[in-house]
């Protein structure tokens, strides 16, 4: 039977079978399935949440094809400022630095505002000095719905915006949410429900 699993990602790890510089998301799981398993599609290096665990290479095919247009949900904090423009530019489809192709529309909502200081705990280690240097550049949370999934994608969009993205997590995917029960760099198994969602037949 094919096994299909809910990884919550820790920031840290990056999303292959095996790299020989990093910790992988693999290593998160025993030896014993490890070598059966992948993930379908991936998420950065430093960006957390939800990522699909399974042996089933037709699944993984079907969620990542261009033409069948999953929707995946992100959390995020940004630098910058979210204003009407900037949200209905996203909406209809953002144009990005190096692609020739606009960005297909997306959702996008602001969650609440303040300024980097506010989020020093949840920071990238590796920039946290610079990003600190500037403790009143104002920052936002928010939500995006994306149904592509090209590289950097998200981050691209809000770098087309004049935002710039500190964190990121993936909430949802084909709406089925993330458990959020689920310790991050823990796993369960996808209920049958959750399956047929994401294999649209729900």
């Amino acid at each position: 039977m094919p096994r299909y699993y809910m990884f919550n990602k820790p920031k840290g790890c990056v999303t292959a079978k095996k790299d020989s510089l990093s910790k992988t998301v693999m290593d998160y799981f025993p030896e014993d399935i490890r070598d059966t398993l992948h993930p379908s599609g991936r998420l950065d290096k430093d960006t957390e949440g939800f990522l699909i665990i399974t042996d089933d290479g037709m699944l993984t095919h079907e969620l990542m094809q261009p033409k069948s247009h999953v929707s995946k949900t992100y959390f995020f904090y940004a630098i910058g400022v979210l204003t009407e423009d900037k949200i209905k530019a996203i909406s209809e489809g953002v144009s990005m630095r190096g692609r020739d192709i606009p960005a297909l529309p997306a959702r996008i909502k602001k969650l609440s505002e303040g300024i980097i200081t506010d989020i020093a705990d949840i920071l990238p280690e590796g920039k946290k000095e610079r990003l600190l240097k500037f403790p009143s550049q104002k920052i936002f949370s928010g939500e995006i719905t994306i149904v592509e999934g090209k590289n950097h994608q998200v981050k691209r969009m809000l770098r087309a915006i004049d935002c710039c993205i500190v964190y990121l997590k993936r909430t949802d995917i084909g709406g089925v949410p993330l458990d959020e029960s689920l310790p991050a760099g823990e796993y369960r198994e996808l209920t049958a429900e959750e399956l047929s969602r994401l294999r649209g037949r729900d």
